[in-house]
């Protein structure tokens, strides 16, 4: 299974979009899955369905930071890389949807109350709008990590 199917898999199953494709990179980026999960939890449905930035964006920037962020060793130069590969994955991410804001990916739905929610299950947005935004971002990423 590759990675974008990883994270497809794992966000079908019941993560969050943040969750799904952070996973998909533990293994790239040396991070335990379960930890991972865990950290990732919050960012889903753009940061705790206040619909901010999109969890699945969110997620990248963790593989990103994961990958290249500066941690208490290294350089300031590491801080630079990471907010280059971070623009990089926003911009093609906006590029290709539009947005990288998961309220206008989700046409204005409101995910944070029982109306919004239903909205969201009978429009299907989680497998029209949310699935290939989680697909997306796992592309993107293959091409800047």
């Amino acid at each position: 299974m590759d990675r974008g199917e990883l994270a497809v898999a794992k966000f079908v199953s019941g993560y969050n979009c943040a969750q799904s494709v952070f996973f998909a990179f533990c293994d790239d980026v040396e991070v335990d899955k379960d930890k991972a999960l865990k950290i990732a939890c919050g960012f889903g449905a753009g940061m705790g369905r206040k619909e901010e930035v999109c969890g699945a964006v969110t997620g990248g920037v963790m593989v990103i930071g994961a990958k290249y962020g500066r941690g208490e060793n290294d350089a300031q130069k590491e801080t630079e890389i990471t907010y280059v590969k971070t623009r990089e994955l926003m911009n093609q991410f906006s590029q290709k949807y539009g947005s990288f804001i998961c309220r206008q990916l989700l046409n204005g739905c409101d995910l944070s109350d029982d109306e919004g929610h239903k909205r969201y299950l009978e429009n299907d947005y989680r497998n029209k709008i949310c699935k290939p935004c989680v697909q997306s971002v796992v592309e993107i990423l293959e091409g800047i990590i």
